[in-house]
């Protein structure tokens, strides 16, 4: 009986031998059958995967004698091996061959131009401003910068503007609390440069201010530039050579300047300034509502109560200032009817600059 079921195990290995020959061979010529990657993952998952074929057959190696699985589980991981072997030379062949089709469908002609970019400008707003501030800086004005949000002092107090001065309504002015606001001009910047650095001064206050307004002519963030000059014996006459030079610079050596009586409450005495039209030379346009005339912006002597309130003695220092809408500026340089279209950032309209 010993020798019956030593010849049965014989049998049964040399079966087991045989079927894993046959499912290599299977594998094998299915693997070079293989047309593209896809199915010949499929291949590998369906014999090596865990649910695969050798799996199987290797879950019947407790079948066999024990003198016999482990030449049973080297033939099994030399077939295994083998087919690996195949599987990743068939890829690679595989791999290069759909690359090569894909090269073939997408040629790329070096030659070719690029896809052109929507390119910008320089925004119209920063032009006016580095124009203006260049032209000021040949008098000898420098830069000077403060905070968007502003003490109460600066803003207002400093600039001899009481508590009951309409300036201070909420309906025109961004209130952060009692004490502090959003700048609603620039002027801030002109006192704290007084409490600051001595006379004799030439600055320029560029820069956003906010107030609560908006319409085609009017933002809520808009833009000023302000100068400041402080020395000795300085007068009206100054005043106005000054601004004069500059609108001659700006807008071109025919253009007129002249000066209105007003009221600021920082300035004593005050006058707006206004410029023969730039874009109809004082014809008559819809810019300048056929007045031939359009205001640039306001002007005066610094009140001696700034001056005062900025630890400046008036009767030894006197000076002038004056201020424009950068915003307003871009539009009379560059005859842009409608003030929104300088916030929308629309590269149809920026690229014109």
């Amino acid at each position: 009986m010993a020798g019956v079921d030593s010849d049965s195990v014989t049998v049964k290995f040399i079966s087991m031998e045989s079927k894993i020959t046959e499912i290599s061979s299977r594998a094998l010529k299915a693997i070079e059958a293989s047309t593209d990657t896809k199915v010949l993952y499929d291949i590998k998952v369906q014999y090596l995967g865990k649910q695969g074929e050798f799996s199987g057959i290797m879950k019947e190696m407790g079948k066999l004698d024990k003198a016999d699985r482990p030449a049973f589980g080297q033939l099994v991981n030399k077939h295994k091996k083998s087919i690996e072997s195949a599987y990743l030379e068939k890829e690679s062949q595989l791999k290069n061959q759909e690359m090569s089709e894909q090269l073939k469908k997408e040629k790329l002609d070096l030659s070719l131009p690029g896809t052109p970019q929507d390119k910008g400008g320089m925004h119209p707003v920063s032009r006016v401003s580095k124009e203006i501030i260049g032209i000021l800086k040949k008098l000898g004005f420098s830069v000077r910068t403060g905070p968007h949000i502003e003490k109460d002092w600066y803003n207002f107090e400093a600039l001899n503007i009481p508590a009951d001065h309409p300036a201070r309504d909420e309906q025109d002015t961004f209130y952060i609390n009692s004490d502090h606001v959003l700048r609603t001009h620039t002027s801030p910047i002109q006192i704290r440069t007084m409490e600051n650095e001595k006379p004799p001064l030439r600055i320029l206050a560029p820069g956003a201010v906010f107030r609560c307004d908006s319409d085609i002519s009017h933002l809520p963030n808009f833009h000023q530039i302000e100068a400041l000059l402080v020395e000795k014996e300085v007068s009206m006459a100054h005043l106005k050579g000054t601004i004069s030079f500059f609108v001659r610079e700006f807008f071109g050596k025919d253009i007129k300047t002249r000066f209105r009586p007003s009221f600021f409450p920082f300035t004593e005495p005050s006058a707006e300034v206004d410029c023969s039209c730039p874009i109809c030379k004082g014809e008559g346009c819809r810019m300048c509502k056929n007045s031939g005339w359009i205001e640039i912006g306001g002007s005066g002597l610094v009140h001696p109560n700034v001056l005062k309130m900025s630890g400046i003695d008036p009767n030894e220092w006197q000076g002038f200032a004056f201020g424009f809408g950068l915003e307003r500026m871009a539009i009379i340089k560059y005859g842009i009817e409608d003030i929104r279209l300088l916030s929308d950032n629309d590269v149809r309209f920026l690229s014109q600059f």
